[in-house]
């Protein structure tokens, strides 16, 4: 059984008023509890999110953070965006009062199982997999967390047979309490956020931090390739891995072409390799901690077969956007760190115009050099991190600084010719220029649409 949480009569304070926030705040105002909402940013910016709580009769508190509040109160639930180190949380933490993540307070309220994935890179496309495959096998199957929809927003559509499938991100994790999935997947560890975390040991103590809870009767399945998971075992759950690159003893991985499970001695053919829609060996990983995550969830093979078989992948993922003049664009906003942006380009042979920059978040990028200078005919870097990354590429790759994403489109397109590819894959947060990943994909696909039209028109 879940620990649970009575809310009603409670002074809860939501810190930060972004979707999770916004999300926390209405349900538990909903469930009875007294609410403050508070966040930096001036009402001008969220007018439309600050409305909405009004007429749930929260309490708003906004244009910064007022310290008092927060030793007032009988629970704090923190947004992801909110560093769970600033002043006044830590205050709070010293006088007792729990300070949560949204997914801690969703994890009380919840029916069903949860499957939890988190990892620097892959959780999209692996958390939309999952989801997909169990929904190919009949399993009432609800998808949230960071991949968009918070999971309070799922509460009242979960029941006992439900499996919930969710995106885990490290700033959600630094704050959970009891929060402990049924199912905890690990993808890979490699430098990201450190900006934030400072430090990868940090970081990487904050994503291992999905298993912290879990008892013996639940699962770890972790990432067999990844040496900087497998020196970070969990020790209390069930451990199944995923493996590209050998055969593991229990768990997925590959033989002549097919996704075998295995567990206990015996063996179960989940898939075939031919049947994977999406570029990049990195994918096949994903889905091989897919199809495992989606098996033990209670997936059935043949399900799990036709499932991905049928998937083409996620938004802003790899994403095909068009064909101009024999030129292909590429979509891979989601590469928000240098890890993402590697996989990204050894997804294509070249030659590659990729779109670089963005927010830095703390981390080199000298591990993209050599591969820009092998399938690379030039870097445009945009944003912020452009001086870096021009002094970290040094003389590997010609590159101009665009400046913005529409710029860089317009000098990719004097220089392409047919049989390239566009790629924009920033290896960067988006924050200096757009919302979020999403907002910078949007307009880059806008942008080659733009593009496509004017060339219409001109063959017209």
């Amino acid at each position: 059984m879940r620990p649970g949480f009575d809310l009603d009569g409670k002074r809860v304070l939501v810190v930060g008023l972004a979707r999770t926030g916004l999300v926390s705040a209405l349900f538990s105002a909903a469930y009875g509890a007294k609410v403050t909402a508070t966040d930096e940013r001036p009402i001008p910016e969220v007018a439309e999110a600050a409305e909405k709580l009004r007429v749930a009769g929260v309490k708003l508190e906004l244009g910064g953070f007022v310290p008092q509040t927060f030793l007032e109160q009988d629970l704090i639930v923190v947004s992801p965006g909110v560093p769970a180190k600033i002043e006044p949380l830590e205050n709070a933490r010293a006088k007792g009062i729990p300070v949560w993540s949204e997914i801690e307070l969703a994890w009380r309220f919840l029916r069903g199982k949860l499957v939890a994935i988190t990892g620097s890179n892959g959780k999209t496309t692996t958390t939309s997999l999952v989801a997909h495959i169990l929904k190919t096998s009949n399993v009432p199957t609800l998808i949230g967390g960071n991949i968009g929809t918070p999971l309070l927003a799922l509460v009242e559509t979960s029941v006992d047979t439900s499996v919930t499938v969710a995106e885990i991100s490290s700033f959600q994790l630094e704050t959970i309490d009891s929060f402990r999935p049924e199912i905890g997947v690990l993808l890979n560890l490699t430098p990201d956020h450190l900006d934030r975390h400072i430090t990868f040991e940090e970081y990487a103590g904050a994503k291992m931090r999905i298993f912290e809870n879990q008892l013996e009767k639940d699962i770890a399945l972790l990432n067999a390739d990844d040496p900087e998971v497998t020196r970070r075992m969990p020790a209390k759950p069930k451990i199944f891995w995923f493996s590209r690159q050998k055969r593991v003893a229990t768990g997925a991985f590959l033989r002549d072409n097919q996704i075998i499970f295995r567990h206990e001695g015996s063996e179960v053919e989940l898939a075939r390799l031919a049947d994977i829609q999406l570029r990049g060996q990195h994918n096949v990983e994903n889905v091989l901690a897919s199809c495992a995550a989606a098996y033990l969830a209670g997936a059935v093979p043949a399900a799990i077969a036709a499932g991905v078989k049928s998937f083409r992948g996620v938004e802003h993922r790899l994403e095909f956007v068009a064909e101009l003049s024999g030129v292909q664009y590429y979509n891979d906003s989601k590469a928000t760190n240098v890890d993402a942006a590697v996989k990204a380009v050894e997804a294509f042979p070249g030659p590659l115009v990729v779109i670089l920059g963005g927010r830095d978040k703390g981390g080199p990028y000298a591990p993209l050099r050599e591969l820009l200078h092998e399938r690379a005919r030039l870097a445009l870097l945009i944003g912020e991190s452009a001086e870096k990354i021009a002094a970290d590429l040094g003389d590997a790759v010609p590159f101009e600084n665009a400046g913005t994403l529409q710029q860089a489109l317009h000098i990719a397109a004097r220089h392409v010719q047919a049989g390239d590819t566009v790629l924009l894959a920033p290896a960067c947060s988006s924050f200096d220029q757009f919302e979020n990943y999403e907002h910078r994909g949007r307009v880059f696909k806008e942008l080659v649409t733009q593009m496509q039209s004017a060339t219409a028109t001109e063959k017209g």
